[in-house]
């Protein structure tokens, strides 16, 4: 059976605890593809990379997406009302601010699929760690190698220049406010 349309400020209004750190994510549907209504602020500093396109709405509010594209290190900007197709297999950091909501559509992972999370040195921009997996859960798996990478103070230290990669994201606000 069909579920009913989803009220979005609705939902918020009564559901925008459910939006926590570090993530921030809801999984509001997931037969054919899966649907998150993602929240601010979050507190990762992982590149998320998998096999599949990511389509991205920022809802309220504006967002920064960290990418490495060709092996240089960007950000895009998601302002309020816009959208933006993430190609597959792109290392990307979703910096969500604080008071903003957005969603998120990503396609079922294939059997064979392996999402992986990347963690880079801000100093040097060396690899720092890997967490590679099959993607079944977007808002277990991810947080829990999130929380992982941060107590790990081992894995958090740069095989290049030995600075400890941060656990928080340095941009904390819009930089176009």
């Amino acid at each position: 059976m069909l579920s009913k349309p989803l009220n979005l400020p609705k939902w918020l209004e009564e559901n925008s605890h459910l939006l926590q750190p570090p993530i921030n994510n809801y999984c509001v549907y997931s037969e054919g593809c899966t649907v998150m209504i993602v929240g601010g602020p979050n507190a990762r500093t992982d590149y998320h990379i998998n096999e599949t396109a990511e389509w991205f709405y920022q809802y309220r509010g504006a967002m920064l997406l960290k990418v490495v594209d060709e092996g240089e290190f960007r950000d895009i900007r998601i302002g309020e009302g816009e959208m933006f197709l993430l190609p597959p297999n792109t290392p990307h950091n979703p910096i969500r601010f604080a008071d903003t909501v957005g969603i998120v559509l990503e396609q079922i992972r294939p059997e064979t699929s392996q999402d992986r999370l990347r963690w880079y040195c801000q100093n040097c921009g060396n690899a720092v760690h890997e967490k590679a997996f099959h993607c079944t859960d977007l808002g277990s798996q991810i947080k829990e190698a999130v929380i992982a990478f941060r107590d790990d103070t081992e894995a958090r230290k740069c095989s290049r220049c030995g600075e400890t990669a941060d656990i928080h994201p340095r941009v904390q606000h819009d930089p176009a406010s």
